[in-house]
């Protein structure tokens, strides 16, 4: 699952990461493997999503979001 797959106010857990330069971009914005991330924010018609990580609020596009590998949380 990636996050571009979450649903809005969903939580997630940062597993890894399909794009390796991409990657980096997100590490040095706190989503690095192991952070929890919730979805904020989802724009209509295929827009961007804001997600927040740690106490950073962030606007990423569909490709980058579905770079992003998460593992759900059991409820």
């Amino acid at each position: 699952m990636t996050a571009k797959d979450l649903t809005l106010g969903q939580q997630a857990i940062v597993a890894s990461f399909s794009d390796e330069k991409l990657a980096g971009f997100l590490a040095a914005r706190g989503v690095v493997a192991g952070e929890r991330l919730t979805v904020e924010r989802v724009a209509p018609l295929g827009g961007p999503i804001a997600i927040r990580v740690a106490d950073h609020l962030l606007c990423l596009r569909k490709r980058e979001a579905s770079s992003i590998i998460v593992q759900t949380e059991a409820v």
